[in-house]
């Protein structure tokens, strides 16, 4: 039997992936840490094969970030998982996976501009949220050694039923309007039971260094939401001849480029020996909104 150590309760990821696990109760034991204050420093990580780190600040700020936000992002992304993984190395934990985030790229290609990552395409952070995890990466990359392998995931948006972000903001507008703007935009996306697969392989495949986990398919935000109104039985036109305006709009709020812009990786450097991309895009959608 493994076992895997969470380290972050009530996150998102941690808690899917903990569902997750469930369907193996013979194989893996899974255990929930919360790492809000210090407790969890005198917590026993000896015996645990894995330490899946998905404590984190998420990036929910638009425009000019406070410096005490900034501080914060710095000490829970970036010193917050350093420490973690220097006890679980310590501890004689033999493998360390950290959730970083496509953001180390930076942000959205503007709306009408192609942006698709390959192998070559430099860590450029855009802000201090993509630079704290960028420092995270730097500072496990240093710990890492024969007897403590590292794995860094840089995921493009996630999503799936009960996630944040962008996705359940487009479900609502694909439930509530009758018209929506077409843009032909290109994004990577990855759906939550997708995600859990791909952990599960690098964890059972005991894997080191860093991936790009995405659905085999890019998606388009117009017709994102056109697919989520169709599982609730509604029809919404797609209206051509919204990109001036929607260009105009963004120079106004970053909330266009961030719905509407292009941010896509590769689709090579998403393959893996194993195939972890189970569910379509449809179906994912599917499984989301049922």
């Amino acid at each position: 039997m493994k076992k895997i150590l969470i380290t972050g309760a009530g996150s998102y990821i941690g808690t899917s992936f903990e569902e997750y696990m469930k369907q193996w109760p013979d194989d893996y034991q899974v255990d929930t840490l919360d790492m809000i204050g210090d407790a969890w420093k005198n917590y026993d990580f000896s015996g645990y094969d894995t330490v899946y780190h998905v404590a984190g600040i998420a990036h929910s700020d638009n425009g000019k970030i406070s410096k005490e936000k900034a501080k914060l992002y710095y000490e829970v992304n970036t010193k917050l998982t350093v420490k973690t993984a220097m006890k679980a190395k310590a501890s004689g934990v033999k493998q360390f996976i950290f959730m970083s985030s496509a953001i180390v790229y930076g942000d959205s290609a503007p709306l009408g501009k192609k942006k698709i990552i390959t192998p070559k395409t430099p860590v450029n952070p855009a802000n201090c949220y993509g630079d704290s995890k960028v420092r995270a990466e730097n500072g496990l990359k240093k710990l890492e050694d024969d007897s403590f392998k590292v794995v860094i995931l840089r995921p493009p948006m996630i999503f799936g039923k009960g996630s944040k972000g962008n996705y359940p903001i487009l479900a609502k507008f694909a439930q509530k309007l009758p018209i929506f703007p077409y843009v032909k935009n290109c994004r990577s996306m990855l759906y939550i039971e997708n995600l859990m697969l791909f952990v599960k392989l690098m964890i059972d495949n005991n894997e080191a260094g860093t991936f790009w986990p995405q659905n085999k398919e890019y998606s388009n935000t117009s017709e994102l939401v056109k697919m989520i109104a169709a599982q609730h039985g509604k029809k919404i036109i797609l209206v051509k001849g919204a990109t001036l305006p929607l260009k105009l709009v963004g120079k106004v709020t970053g909330l266009v480029d961030k719905a509407f812009g292009n941010l896509a990786y590769d689709k090579k450097m998403s393959e893996y020996k194993d195939n972890y991309q189970v569910f379509t895009l449809k179906e994912s959608i599917a499984r989301t909104e049922k």
